[in-house]
């Protein structure tokens, strides 16, 4: 019998074609969505993700990662004096313009490491020695640097090339591996006191402290140690990460805008197949009752319902997984949109479908139960 309902079902190519098409819909824009949701939050934690750092030291006011408020030089000294930090180093990190040899510029964000210990480096070097930023107007640029540095050059600009910063000379000695951020912008590196110099010059240019909890310590004390003896705010890694992202959501429109569009394929999901599937059942009344008339009862008609639905379902589902991951890809390659697919994705995607097949078969089987034998001999 459940043989019998697929054959039903693949039979009736009108129909099984439109609800695979409205089902592979649904989890192809609510997967997709969700994808670019994510990978734009994942940029939100750019900073976090490319300066790696236990507890992050900031202004009491500041909120999120990409947010900077000037602190003094001095507030160094006062969280090394805490107890539970093992050691604390100062930060740069701002937005600048690189002056191109055509003479154009290009936003770049600049982020400025301590001297000694090179704290808040990249994670990965793709050319040259991260221990050449001492060299004097030394520069570490990104992948993406080299993107959107090399306008007007005969070849992309590597070690040894030069461009300016607020009218002073920045030398390339290497090319390191970032990930993204939420402006979009390339990422230069270079010591502390150089970020200062290339930088315009303000009262306060301290942006952040990166510290390391003492041994026996967990972060999450050290940090807090430091809030109640200076009064600045501390997080650790993740507690900013969560920050971050909780000040997205409350200040922004990126959630709403995303949220409604995969409510949208689901509400699409649910008319589509929904009305498909119920037509469909509408078409094969006649077999349907023949089966009743014959002693099928209305569990094992329901059952064969529900197979309808739910193998439709899962179709549609994995073309639509398929779809989204081939649309995801060409993502990645040109790096916009941001996307990610972590597994959590496809499980709420798959979850929503099976919702809207058991919505859809529900229809069906309230109109299977009100049948009545008797059609099979009307006219």
């Amino acid at each position: 019998m459940y043989r019998l309902a697929l054959k039903m079902l693949f039979a009736n190519r009108a129909k099984y074609v439109m609800l695979l098409s409205g089902l592979t819909f649904a989890t192809l824009l609510m997967t997709q969505q969700a994808g670019v949701f994510v990978g734009i939050l994942s940029w939100t934690q750019g900073n976090l993700q490319n300066m790696r750092a236990r507890i992050w030291v900031v202004d009491p006011k500041v909120e999120q990662v990409n947010e900077v408020k000037p602190m003094r030089d001095t507030d160094v000294s006062r969280v090394r004096t805490v107890n539970g930090v093992a050691w604390a180093v100062p930060l740069y990190w701002g937005l600048l313009q690189a002056r191109l040899v055509d003479g154009t510029f290009k936003a770049i964000q600049l982020v400025g490491l301590d001297n000694a210990t090179m704290v808040g480096r990249p994670g990965k070097m793709i050319a040259g020695r991260i221990e050449d930023l001492r060299i004097p107007n030394a520069v570490i640029i990104d992948d993406l640097a080299v993107e959107r540095l090399s306008r007007g050059r005969a070849r992309p600009i590597g070690i040894g090339d030069t461009f300016e910063m607020n009218d002073k000379e920045a030398r390339v000695v290497g090319v390191c591996k970032t990930e993204k951020s939420f402006f979009g912008y390339p990422y230069i590196f270079s010591t502390y006191e150089q970020a200062l110099d290339f930088a315009p010059k303000t009262r306060k240019m301290l942006s952040f402290i990166l510290a390391e909890p003492a041994p026996g310590w967990t972060p999450e004390q050290t940090a807090e140690r430091i809030r109640i003896e200076t009064g600045l705010g501390a997080y650790t890694e993740a507690a900013f990460g969560d920050s971050t992202v909780k000040w997205f959501f409350r200040n922004t429109g990126i959630p709403i805008s995303f949220g409604m569009t995969i409510i949208l394929g689901f509400i699409v999901g649910i008319a589509v197949a929904g009305q498909t599937f119920y037509s469909f059942v509408l078409e094969n009344l006649r077999h349907i009752g023949a089966l009743k008339a014959m002693g099928a009862g209305d569990g094992l008609l329901a059952r064969m319902v529900l197979l309808q639905a739910f193998a439709a379902g899962l179709i549609g589902y994995g073309i639509g997984l398929l779809l989204t991951v081939i649309v995801g890809s060409m993502f990645l390659r040109k790096g916009m949109p941001p996307f990610a697919l972590p597994w959590q994705i496809p499980v709420g995607t798959a979850g929503a479908i099976l919702v809207i097949c058991l919505f859809a078969a529900l229809l069906g089987i309230r109109r299977v139960r009100r049948l009545e034998p008797a059609i099979v001999f009307r006219g």
